[in-house]
């Protein structure tokens, strides 16, 4: 089996292709060409899988990579995924994380009809929530421009599997983590930050809307749900989630707490960390899942968050011992 991999530098994309190779897959993991390589979520796969290079903004390389590849299953996990910086660029975003699926869907219909298709939309797409919990029949309602893009690319995935017979499936997916999430998502901002103070590197962390409740899951158990997904008879679309809502109140405590320390002694909120349009609760039901795939979630949000902190601490410390012996070489060397 030959699989293809949008964002595989990314958090999914790296579990992906993790899970992928353990299962006897081909890898290929799509990046855009830049000046600067960010490998590091995949540098130990390195070997093992083949990175080509495309770009979701520019239809010719996509139809290529898809002819050169002729995947059976491809991944799209690429976007502009941090919400609020599609509030910044709006039309990146736009660009990216909607007509970016359009265009891969092309690629597909035209060069790898028979291949396998998986969109990774979001749970963002439901925002002002119209229900609690929210399944895949739930009315959308997404509160910010990254949310607006995501419906747009479930919506057209829907529309190619339904109008070209397309094996098309979309992983509606709730807020999954892990020690690879980007500093610049809530969950590995506080844990990071939590060991940054634990290690005396820092005193504070500033914060938003401590009130606002998610259902955060881990991100290895989204991405196999999300392999499950294409290995059933008949596509479909399904939520992932835990069905627990936790507040970011719940995250600090568990943060703090698994390093000794009591999270009201370090946060301070910050305005500029609110968002324009809020999003207050998002909880994902995942009978549908639980019910046809046979996924459900295995790491509890207390262990995730647990995991993160230590990888975090483990990190810093790392790097606070690396940083002094280039000191004390520096030092050495000028004597």
């Amino acid at each position: 089996m030959r699989a293809l991999i949008t964002g595989i530098t990314g958090q999914d994309g790296s579990y992906m292709a993790e899970l992928l190779l353990a299962k006897g897959y081909q890898v290929f993991g799509l990046v855009r060409r830049c000046s600067v390589k960010k490998y590091d979520r995949i540098e130990g796969l390195l070997d093992q899988i083949e990175v080509v290079e495309a770009d979701l903004t520019d239809q010719t390389s996509l139809d290529h990579i898809v002819h050169l590849v002729q995947p059976d299953e491809v991944y799209n996990l690429a976007a502009q995924s941090f919400v609020p910086v599609s509030w910044n660029q709006p039309v990146l975003t736009g660009d990216v994380t909607a007509l970016g699926v359009i265009r891969i869907l092309e690629a597909v219909r035209k060069h790898r009809p028979q291949a396998k298709f998986l969109q990774a939309s979001s749970s963002e797409m439901f925002g002002k929530v119209q229900e609690t919990p929210q399944n895949e029949k739930t009315l959308f309602y997404p509160r910010s421009p990254y949310g607006v893009a995501k419906v747009f690319g479930h919506y057209i995935t829907v529309n190619y599997r339904e109008s070209h017979n397309i094996f098309a499936c979309s992983a509606m997916g709730f807020n999954h983590e892990s020690p690879r999430r980007g500093l610049e998502f809530v969950t590995r901002k506080v844990t990071h930050q939590v060991a940054k103070i634990k290690c005396g590197l820092a005193k504070k962390l500033l914060m938003g809307n401590l009130d606002s409740q998610r259902d955060w899951g881990f991100a290895g158990d989204y991405v196999r749900g999300m392999w499950m997904m294409l290995q059933q008879p008949q596509p479909d679309d399904y939520v992932l989630a835990t069905g627990k809502m936790h507040s970011i109140r719940e995250l600090l405590e568990a943060a703090f707490s698994a390093v000794g320390l009591h999270w009201e002694d370090y946060v301070e909120i910050d305005a500029r960390f609110i968002r324009p349009a809020e999003v207050d609760h998002l909880c994902g039901n995942a009978t549908k899942a639980r019910e046809k795939l046979g996924w459900k979630p295995e790491v509890t949000f207390e262990e995730l968050i647990k995991m993160m902190v230590e990888a975090d601490l483990e990190a810093v410390q790392r790097a606070a011992e690396n940083g002094h012996a280039l000191a004390a070489s520096a030092r050495g060397s000028t004597v």
